[in-house]
């Protein structure tokens, strides 16, 4: 199974174009979003091509292969025009043998996991940085698509076989890390 993991669009309609031809590119099969999808946010600048009506088309017609969570900025109104569920403060997801849990970062992160065993995957946004590290469970934060903080580059995660590949928004490969 092949799965895009993102974050922190918060309502940028160019990399939620930059997000949907990667993953058409990538050939994955599911999507996972962990959060801050429509919304700026008070504290963060507005995006390049702030556009949340745009982003909630766009994440519409990929509905059927998105797993979502909520970040700290996503409310429910934004529930309402969204097409799949983006309200829990996470989700566990059972693929190639191996347990995944998607959260923002703002409530469930590895400062406060939930009860993970060895050998899980977290996956967290909210931080807007490229992340990986090992304790016990790992975690990864894949940065974020359209906020990148800590001079990281705008980012997403790809998971194939074992293996997570951080690549910027132009698809360029720039760090690997295996599960085990």
């Amino acid at each position: 199974m092949k799965i895009l993991i993102a974050s922190d669009l918060h309502g940028s309609a160019y990399y939620a174009r930059a997000l949907a031809k990667r993953y058409e590119a990538e050939g994955a099969d599911r999507l996972f979003l962990l959060g801050d999808l429509l919304y700026h946010g008070p504290r963060n600048p507005l995006p390049r091509d702030y556009a949340p009506k745009e982003v909630i088309e766009i994440l519409n017609a990929l509905k059927y292969d998105i797993t979502a969570i909520r970040g700290n900025c996503d409310s429910e109104v934004d529930q309402m025009v969204l097409d799949f569920p983006i309200m829990a403060d996470y989700t566990a997801v059972h693929a190639d043998g191996k347990a995944f849990y998607l959260s923002h970062g703002h409530v469930y992160s590895p400062d406060a996991p939930m009860p993970l065993k060895a050998g899980d995957i977290l996956l967290c946004g909210h931080t807007h940085v490229p992340t990986v590290r090992r304790e016990g469970f790992l975690f990864l934060n894949p940065g974020s698509l359209s906020l990148p903080k800590e001079d990281s580059p705008n980012s997403y995660l790809i998971y194939e076989n074992g293996l997570f590949t951080f690549k910027t928004t132009e698809g360029e490969a720039y760090r690997e890390e295996a599960c085990e």
